[in-house]
């Protein structure tokens, strides 16, 4: 296991990155998460969340420990990063309608409203922050980045997991990666 890098899958809330961790645990990499964020309707598999992420930007005291790991990091979080490691990230893309409908489902189930945005003002605002990342994290050398399309791992896991184990440098169990992509799991397709 190569412990020169940090692996990190990131993507907007609702991209796909449960699941992408799940894959990359599947894998053979250890998962750094602590599941206080418990299983549910929204995340039946779990969220596989770290809480100490949220607050890297006063204490990044976790980094060091995760090399040789995965760990989720939400997009805009990643800017708190300490620059001295290495980073691998796998960023996983959906359709801005996929992650929009997600998120709305999401929070009515909780009886939640979602503050009160307009889907198209959302829609804006998550672009224009996404900008800004990919200009932002082009020109960071301690972080390489490998996009993955979760529709597109959805209707052809075995490519998306080749190109996956192949940025994490290769030897990983291609098979539990390609079982552990769950179809049953893409409710909120486009048009859907």
């Amino acid at each position: 296991m190569d412990t020169s890098f940090v692996t990190i899958v990131s993507g907007l809330p609702r991209s796909g990155t449960s699941m992408m961790m799940q894959v990359i645990e599947a894998g053979g990499i250890s998962v750094l998460c602590d599941h206080i964020r418990s299983r549910d309707d929204d995340n039946p598999k779990g969220y596989y969340e770290f809480e100490p992420v949220k607050k890297t930007k006063a204490d990044p005291s976790w980094v060091p420990g995760a090399r040789g790991k995965v760990v989720k990091v939400i997009y805009s979080l990643l800017y708190d990063l300490p620059i001295d490691f290495q980073y691998r990230v796998v960023f996983m893309e959906r359709a801005l309608s996929e992650v929009l409908a997600s998120q709305k489902k999401m929070l009515e189930r909780r009886g939640r409203q979602g503050g009160g945005v307009p889907e198209e003002k959302m829609a804006a605002l998550f672009c224009s922050q996404l900008a800004a990342f990919e200009h932002w994290i082009r020109n960071r050398k301690n972080f390489s980045m490998l996009r993955v399309d979760y529709a597109g791992m959805i209707a052809s896991p075995e490519a998306a997991v080749d190109r996956v184990n192949a940025f994490l440098g290769g030897g990983l169990n291609r098979d539990a990666m390609i079982s552990a992509v769950d179809s049953k799991l893409y409710r909120n397709r486009r048009g859907a």
